[in-house]
């Protein structure tokens, strides 16, 4: 095998072609899968889509490169399982395009955040994180308190409405000023937030301030949303518990 293997290597072309085909090899099996993902992965009866404004909010976390340092992936190892809460499952992420499940942690997991901490420690952290942890090494984000540019929502929810995410024509329509309803419960427009997406979604002030709808609003929306989009993954550790 190996007299094999050296003189392939004395035959560049040879080489090359052997890369291939183990790349190859190796690349079918792991995208094959993926074409029978459909009837693989369950999606649960009670996961809702991300309302406009988390989606937004989804959209500056990718924009930040939020996902480089924070996985939203906890596995099924009792240490992390103890850490961060339930193990992942595919089935959360069925709504999500693309996937920000990651393999990273310079900083701590993120599936199970949602309403974790409060709003304005959300907002302290990201404007000066040191502030609330004194030991992150996380960068500053103060300019997420500029308004949010809301003119690209519906398309948004139009382009994920075609691969499959349960949104409605009315929702589709309303993105902006359901967006901007989410963040202030006195507003006109609450009710018609309420009737589209039911009363799951929080709605509030996530900046503080419901005179204004900015990208930390958008932001810190889709942070308290993560892990609160089904309870699919409480209850299968109930039953594996019982």
């Amino acid at each position: 095998m190996l007299k094999l293997h050296y003189n392939l290597e004395r035959v560049s072309m040879g080489l090359v072609a052997a890369i291939i085909i183990a790349a190859s090899v190796g690349g079918i099996v792991e995208i094959a899968p993926l074409f029978t993902i459909d009837e693989t992965v369950e999606v649960p009866d009670d996961l809702r889509p991300h309302t406009p404004l988390e989606l937004a909010g989804r959209e500056i976390f990718i924009r930040e490169g939020c996902y480089a340092c924070h996985s939203q992936m906890v596995r099924s190892l009792a240490d992390e399982i103890d850490r961060y809460g339930p193990y992942s499952q595919a089935g959360e992420s069925a709504y999500d395009h693309p996937m920000l499940w990651g393999s990273k942690r310079t900083g701590p997991d993120l599936a199970r955040i949602g309403e974790k901490y409060s709003d304005e420690w959300h907002v302290r952290h990201l404007i000066d994180p040191r502030s609330v942890v004194p030991a992150s090494i996380m960068p500053a984000y103060p300019w997420l308190l500029k308004s949010l540019d809301t003119d690209l929502l519906t398309d948004s929810l139009a382009t994920l409405s075609r691969l499959g995410v349960p949104y409605s024509d009315e929702m589709i329509t309303s993105a902006a000023s359901d967006a901007l309803a989410q963040s202030r419960p006195d507003s006109n427009e609450t009710d018609g937030f309420r009737a589209r997406y039911e009363e799951r979604p929080a709605i509030r002030a996530f900046d503080g301030d419901p005179a204004r709808l900015t990208e930390m609003d958008a932001l810190v929306a889709y942070l308290q949303a993560l892990g609160t989009l089904t309870v699919v993954s409480e209850t299968v550790v109930v039953e594996v518990d019982e």
